[in-house]
């Protein structure tokens, strides 16, 4: 599997994954450029390159070689890096395209507001900017460790929600969520209803202003 992006979301899901036994490597612009980044982010979290060196089962390569003969890749880009990113990898045609990104705008400050919003979304101008792949959205409702590990909240008693074109790369990747402990997955539909997915972002950012922690999530009581 290929995981594109080396923030705390790349990391997170590459290495929940490889500790499931999935061969991961994390797909960078300059892998050289991102492994010499050892100075800790605002966080606090150690540097990218002293996380590769405690993790070196995963691999770091450019986006076209990580993504090279994968079964699956994860976009875990920031939104204004997405459509360009798995472009960059050249994924190959018929790819499961795992996009877990937002469209987030910081440009004004915090919160963050979303460029794309209302009539698009990420996921579907990715689908349309690449019409070989099948592309599903998910996880992008959630903070990158609840994403990584539902039991933080609730035991993993809430809802994930997935959007795509493609039935059969829609049940890849619930199976994929359901292995890592997502157990309550609704399918909502193409990949136009991941338009409803990313509004919910705001509400996110604001709950975690107001509460003061990321761990919170979405449950559908049906």
């Amino acid at each position: 599997m290929a995981v594109l992006g080396t923030g705390v979301v790349g990391q997170t899901i590459a290495l929940r994954l490889s500790q499931f036994g999935h061969t991961v490597v994390v797909g960078t612009r300059d892998p050289q450029a991102s492994l010499a980044r050892t100075a800790p982010d605002a966080m606090g979290r150690p540097g990218f390159g002293d996380w590769s060196a405690e993790h070196d089962a995963i691999g770091v390569a450019t986006f076209a070689d990580a993504a090279q003969g994968a079964d699956l890749v994860v976009n875990a880009l920031s939104g204004d890096a997405a459509v360009s990113g798995v472009g960059a990898a050249g994924v190959a045609d018929g790819t499961v395209v795992l996009d877990i990104s937002n469209p987030l705008d910081f440009s004004r400050g915090m919160p963050p507001s979303l460029f794309v919003s209302n009539t698009d979304s990420l996921g579907e101008q990715i689908q349309r900017t690449f019409p070989t792949l099948r592309v599903v959205k998910t996880l992008n409702t959630m903070n990158a460790f609840v994403m990584a590990d539902p039991k933080l909240v609730a035991g993993g008693a809430f809802t994930t929600f997935v959007s795509g074109d493609d039935a059969d790369a829609k049940q890849v990747v619930i199976e994929l969520l359901e292995s890592i402990g997502h157990s309550d997955v609704i399918d909502l539909g193409d990949i136009s209803t991941a338009r409803g997915t990313k509004s919910l972002m705001p509400v996110w950012l604001r709950l975690y202003g107001s509460l003061g922690t990321p761990m919170f999530t979405f449950k559908v009581v049906r």
